[in-house]
């Protein structure tokens, strides 16, 4: 009896302690340092279906983009992680909201309409799917190798799409992928084992929603390097507050010129 009691109790102490978590909507913003002058995009060289490629005009490097309304910077992956050193370290199982639990792996899609790829920047789930598009009159390549996910050269004919034969696994870092037949052609996947990501809009601002409360690590992440440097890998503390708030985060100073 005295058994049964104290296992009635115990559960009754893990209940209580699930239900005191609290989630929060991070919000923030990325911007472009003001003591330094905005990168303007230059006209790429274009060599290869010349007459396809630019039918609307010049293709623009996209490898930074900064609004000079505000200073915004896209395409910056914002996420989440452990309050420790080791880059292997993972968020546990009572820090992921349990709405996740209910979410299906995704096929994520990889657009190329016009001699460029959209997105340059892909944010994936572990067990999500990559589909590559191309409706453009042309063919396509599609091109990455990784340490986790494999290598892919599949030729994409025009007006079809390439769906990749496995389901995305854990990869820490960040996939490139090309168009070996447009060699401008260029973009970034980054897989995540857990739903605290976001990728900044053409303002520069990010939301990443239900994030635990507590201590943790934000990581600012860009084609051209992390907020940082080398130590940024591992992130910058952030003390998530609740309950159920909104987190207003001041704006971020990030010099994303290539280092």
């Amino acid at each position: 009896m005295r058994l049964l009691l104290s296992c009635v109790c115990c559960c009754a102490l893990v209940s209580v302690a699930s239900a005191q978590q609290q989630w929060v909507t991070v919000k923030g913003q990325v911007v472009f340092p003001a003591d330094k002058q905005i990168p303007q995009p230059a006209p790429l060289k274009v060599e290869v279906d010349k007459k396809d490629c630019l039918a609307k005009g010049a293709i623009l490097d996209e490898s930074i983009l900064v609004n000079p309304k505000n200073r915004g910077v896209k395409n910056v992956v914002v996420y989440l992680r452990p309050d420790d050193d080791d880059l292997k370290t993972s968020l546990a199982a009572n820090e992921i909201h349990p709405a996740d639990a209910k979410r299906k792996p995704e096929e994520v899609g990889i657009d190329q309409p016009c001699c460029m790829f959209v997105k340059r920047v892909t944010v994936a789930r572990v067990g999500d799917t990559i589909v590559v598009k191309n409706p453009a009159p042309i063919a396509h390549n599609f091109f990455w190798d990784t340490a986790n996910n494999g290598t892919h050269n599949p030729t994409v004919a025009k007006q079809t799409d390439w769906k990749m034969p496995n389901a995305l696994v854990k990869e820490p870092a960040p996939i490139q992928y090309k168009c070996t037949i447009h060699p401008w052609m260029s973009g970034y996947v980054r897989v995540f084992d857990h739903p605290y990501y976001a990728v900044t809009d053409e303002d520069g601002k990010f939301e990443i929603k239900n994030a635990p409360a507590g201590k943790f690590r934000i990581v600012y992440w860009h084609e051209n390097g992390v907020r940082g440097g080398a130590k940024g890998r591992a992130g910058e503390l952030i003390q998530i507050a609740g309950p159920g708030a909104t987190m207003e985060m001041k704006p971020t100073d990030f010099d994303v010129s290539p280092k």
